[in-house]
């Protein structure tokens, strides 16, 4: 459920980006949202953990940073996957937009999704 509830988050932070980025980002419509945030899931958890593994050195000696790159890799490659139907202009706008899902996921994940310890 929680899955579930990731993919229309992402989706809906999909359809407010490319709102508010119209010329950099392009999505056909709200199930393009949908769809590209289902395989950007899918793509976080079988080729992000290898392209971490690949990168470890350099995301230790940046503290992390790197991580922000690697989301944007995994961004670019949902791009190629979904056709026509989700673009994004360029790698500088995917790493932008890498920020700014993680940042918003973050303080979604805090503040609305935390579960009551007892």
């Amino acid at each position: 459920m929680r899955w579930l509830l990731g993919i229309v988050i992402n989706a809906v932070l999909f359809m407010a980006l490319a709102g508010y980025f119209e010329n950099e980002i392009y999505l056909s419509g709200f199930g393009a949202a949908l769809g590209a945030s289902f395989i950007l899931s899918i793509l976080n958890v079988l080729v992000k953990p290898i392209l971490i593994l690949l990168t470890l050195p350099v995301t230790v000696l940046s503290l992390g940073l790197f991580l922000f790159v690697i989301n944007a890799i995994t961004l670019m490659l949902t791009d190629s996957l979904m056709g026509s139907s989700f673009e994004i202009s360029s790698f500088g706008m995917a790493l932008l937009t890498a920020i700014i899902m993680s940042v918003a996921n973050l303080i979604i994940q805090n503040t609305f999704l935390r579960e009551s310890k007892d």
